[in-house]
């Protein structure tokens, strides 16, 4: 109990302070466009930088137990921290039926784990916004679970890579939407719900982003690009 505790402190803590610091770089509009369930789910995104997991988890409602590649733990610094931060680890070289286990777990108490399915940062025809592929992962937990998957799309966090856009009076604007919660098919087998929840899942992404678009007023250059592309711009 008490180091539950610790880790919801502790996490807090990190987020609010990471909160704080992102909010010289950037102005932030967060678009809740469904409702954010309580109890079990997996949120699902789209990522675009390194930037991407403290804007979620500074600016969504609910905590979030990240899954993160087994490579950020490799030091013992970061392995404690991650940790306290209640990420869990998986090798993304096989199936890693440990991860799977501790997900289904936390899951299982009513928290939200957070999935990148894209696999790792990917922009333009790369990206799930533009109708790239999904890995199975987060459908695989959902369906296991029974949970909704919770699609999450965010753009603009790569402009931070720009050192000219940390500046007071040219801050980058980043938009984070939310949509419905996607459900899995009652009544089908377990690979049939994984693939039209995946399905479902994509479409959704895809209309959220051309929702967030529409609403905000948003362009093509507001679609993700690579840290590179920005880093260049003037």
């Amino acid at each position: 109990m008490f180091r539950a505790a610790f880790h919801r402190v502790f996490y807090h803590v990190v987020v609010t302070g990471l909160r704080w610091f992102l909010h010289f770089g950037s102005r932030t509009t967060l678009r809740v466009y469904g409702t954010i369930p309580k109890g079990a789910c997996v949120m699902v995104s789209n990522h675009i930088s390194h930037f991407d997991p403290p804007f979620l988890s500074g600016w969504l409602p609910r905590k979030i137990d990240w899954i993160a590649m087994a490579e950020l733990f490799g030091a013992s610094w970061s392995r404690a921290v991650f940790t306290w931060l209640d990420v869990i680890p998986v090798d993304r070289t096989g199936d890693d039926r440990t991860a799977l286990r501790h997900a289904l777990r936390r899951l299982e108490l009513g928290r939200m784990i957070g999935v990148f399915p894209e696999g790792g940062i990917r922009d333009g025809v790369r990206s799930i916004l533009s109708g790239a592929e999904m890995r199975e992962g987060a459908f695989l937990l959902a369906t296991k679970a029974g949970c909704p998957v919770v699609p999450v799309v965010i753009l603009g966090s790569e402009r931070l890579y720009n050192a000219k856009n940390w500046l007071p009076w040219r801050r980058a604007r980043v938009y984070i939407a939310v949509g419905d919660p996607v459900e899995p098919l009652a009544g089908a087998g377990r690979g049939a719900a994984r693939g039209r929840l995946r399905d479902d899942t994509a479409a959704a992404l895809v209309a959220l982003k051309d929702r967030l678009m529409a609403d905000c007023g948003l362009a093509e250059d507001d679609l993700p690009h690579s840290p590179q592309e920005r880093m260049r711009e003037p």
